[in-house]
């Protein structure tokens, strides 16, 4: 399965930005819970596992914390990687927006 790879630099402490983080997916889950169900979550310090479904597929992935960079990896189905430059663009608008 294809995927999403991205590495968004961030100026915070570590604690601090995965606060923000933690804050700032529970809006996320708000804003898009018409769309997305099965969400599952588990921090373990500063890694976010999560899986959700959404339009009847299963996207996976790690969202890592660094002390001056935030990495996230996600799993795409097939059939949105036409769409991969916009998603990944929405994804980077919206940690660089958590991260300001």
């Amino acid at each position: 399965m294809p995927g999403i790879s991205m590495v968004v630099p961030h100026e915070l402490d570590q604690e601090e930005a995965t606060s923000r983080l933690k804050h700032g997916v529970g809006h996320i889950r708000e804003a898009y819970e018409e769309h997305v169900s099965d969400l599952a979550e588990t921090w373990d310090g500063n890694v976010l596992t999560y899986r959700f479904k959404t339009y009847g597929f299963t996207i996976e992935g790690k969202v890592t914390v660094e002390p001056s960079e935030v990495k996230l990896d996600a799993s795409l189905p097939l059939v949105a990687t036409m769409f991969k430059g916009t998603i990944e663009q929405q994804i980077r608008d919206r940690l660089n927006k958590l991260l300001a």
